[in-house]
């Protein structure tokens, strides 16, 4: 998320693309690609990338790769299409000042804007695996690739597990540095650890890993992250985040990014990034990925509980299971309530179950929102957005691939990736990704569904295949990664007590959210349940501190 040095509208090919023909560089190879297949031609390139074109004949063709870790924006004005790497160095260099009401909606149910739409009225990002093309004053944005899982219906694990970690190695190897300036974050989690070994194991030499650590209770990881810095002889490099670190960097990661954006392990990923960078190393290698495409999240677990409802005949349904649980008896007695409860939840269907638990639909959007703001935008909108992505993705797959597939838009494309490429970049940093590699992606999409969830254990085909080595004590915990203790500082801390007040004053000042339900949480809610109402918190502190660099004067009509 760097801002561009390029001249504006200029044709240029980031990343690092993989072709399947040889080019002396990267934008002839976009171009011989385009002048072969067409608009569809970017399925054929593998890697981390973002290319924009100058087409013969007049027009462009845009293009960002299957996660969106890089990222582009563009608009049309005046018959030609603009873009750039960032959304607010192009509102800039058109001159749009206009908050697109929606966008900010968005941004604090999702805690981010989910692409195509930005911050900016009239500017849009393209979302991951997506092309725009743009001929004759017509603008096509439209998908290149969708994933399609074909399972091996005879597999062998042997042989699967050697093909697995041959591309790891390959996936790792090519992504060093010429001059062997590259570490990597080490949380002492599955996926950072197998990045960490893998290190090793392809240079041959002690890599450098860096890891964040808290003093809070419940929160700290750093005994796992030297569990694996022992087992592969790291260079270790530990930091402990302080109240004091958040206060100090808040403001500017807010700002760095291109619209609001309120993943809380932004800051900690700053901190690694930036001690990296003050060590002398050039580019991060982090472990994001490994949950979502072998099955290691727990929510995949526990909708497959949720789908054994739709799988009992409907007339047994009907007539037996909704009648005895959904009454207004049942609810009451202890012994059949929880039955009751999982017949409410598996009735929602996908993908609008996931969102059960959403903050903003707990706390009531009535209670949280002025009435103005409630009025200017369409509260369906995120779920329709989820609704029509479901909708478009691998239907004909098992659930817990329709859902690895939604999650790499939603999880990946949209959150964690836009966290490590932006505080990795604020940090002046390169950052890479192995474990989403082209290769390992299409490995992942051949095996069983039985592989990555088996029963209700999680990634197990990962964690086999790294069995021995892997630590033991690292394929057997539970994920956590650089969770910030936010909310429990805040009760404690008097200077980020305040940063979050004072933010929290400002964003109601401008018209949001409700002066009392400002005062309610932070002045009751916090201090009852800091952790759960700390997100909140975050959230609301992160899109005022972004608003007071990018647009200071603004307020709700």
């Amino acid at each position: 998320m760097q801002a561009s040095a390029l001249p504006p509208d200029t044709p240029f090919a980031s990343g690092a693309p993989r072709f399947t023909a040889t080019a002396p560089d990267a934008l002839t190879a976009w171009q011989q690609a385009f002048a072969t297949r067409g608009a569809s031609c970017a399925a054929d390139v593998g890697g981390e990338f973002a290319v924009a074109l100058d087409l013969p004949g007049g027009g462009h063709y845009l293009a960002v790769d299957r996660f969106a870790v890089h990222s582009l924006c563009f608009a049309v004005r005046g018959g030609r299409l603009h873009y750039a790497t960032r959304a607010d160095e192009l509102a800039s260099r058109l001159g749009i000042r206009e908050l697109d009401t929606q966008a900010l909606f968005d941004y604090l149910y999702h805690h981010c804007i989910p692409a195509p739409r930005t911050i900016y009225t009239g500017i849009q990002r393209l979302p991951a695996a997506h092309y725009a093309l743009f001929q004759n004053g017509q603008l096509t944005v439209a998908p290149y690739w969708t994933p399609r899982f074909v399972e091996d219906a005879a597999p062998r694990v042997d042989a699967l597990r050697d093909e697995f970690r041959s591309i790891l190695r390959t996936a790792v190897q090519d992504r060093l540095t010429g001059d062997g300036k590259t570490a990597c974050f080490l949380s002492g989690g599955t996926d950072s650890s197998t990045v960490c070994g893998l290190l090793r194991e392809t240079t041959g030499q002690a890599p450098a890993g860096y890891s964040i650590g808290f003093e809070a209770e419940g929160y700290d990881e750093m005994a796992y992250a030297r569990i694996a810095a022992k087992a592969y002889g790291a260079d270790h490099h530990e930091y402990y985040v302080t109240p004091a670190d958040l206060v100090a960097a808040i403001p500017d990661v807010a700002a760095h990014y291109d619209q609001p954006f309120g993943n809380s392990s932004a800051v900690p990923a700053f901190y690694c990034a930036r001690k990296a960078r003050e060590d002398g190393f050039t580019r991060l290698l982090a472990g994001d990925g490994g949950d979502e495409l072998f099955g290691g999240n727990v929510r995949y677990a526990k909708e497959r509980v949720f789908d054994v409802y739709s799988q009992i005949p409907a007339p047994l349904r009907a007539a037996v299971l909704d009648p005895l649980f959904l009454n207004p008896v049942t609810g009451s007695i202890p012994l059949l309530k929880k039955g009751s409860s999982y017949i409410r939840q598996a009735r929602v269907p996908m993908p609008d179950r996931m969102q059960s638990y959403n903050l903003l639909d707990r706390l009531g959007l009535a209670q949280v929102f002025t009435p103005a703001f409630l009025s200017a935008v369409r509260v369906e909108a995120p779920r329709e957005h989820q609704r029509a992505t479901w909708a478009a993705g691998p239907r004909e797959a098992s659930l817990v691939n329709q859902m690895l597939a939604f999650d790499w838009r939603y999880t990946l494309a949209e959150n964690d990736l836009p966290k490590v490429v932006g505080t990795t970049g604020l940090a002046g940093m390169d950052v890479s990704f192995p474990l989403l590699d082209t290769r390992l992606l299409d490995f992942s999409l051949k095996l069983p569904t039985s592989y990555k969830l088996r029963g209700l254990k999680l990634r197990w085909f990962f964690k086999e295949a790294l069995r021995g080595f892997l630590p033991d004590e690292i394929l057997t915990k539970k994920k956590h990664g650089f969770g910030l203790p936010f909310g429990p500082w805040a009760v404690k801390d008097a200077a980020l007590n305040a940063l979050a007040t004072e933010s929290l004053r400002g964003i109601a000042a401008r018209g949001l959210v409700r002066t009392e339900f400002v005062d309610s949480l932070l002045n009751q809610r916090l201090k009852e349940h800091a952790g759960y109402y700390g997100e909140m918190v975050w959230i609301l502190m992160m899109l005022e501190q972004w608003l007071r660099r990018h647009a200071p004067d603004w307020r709700l009509a």
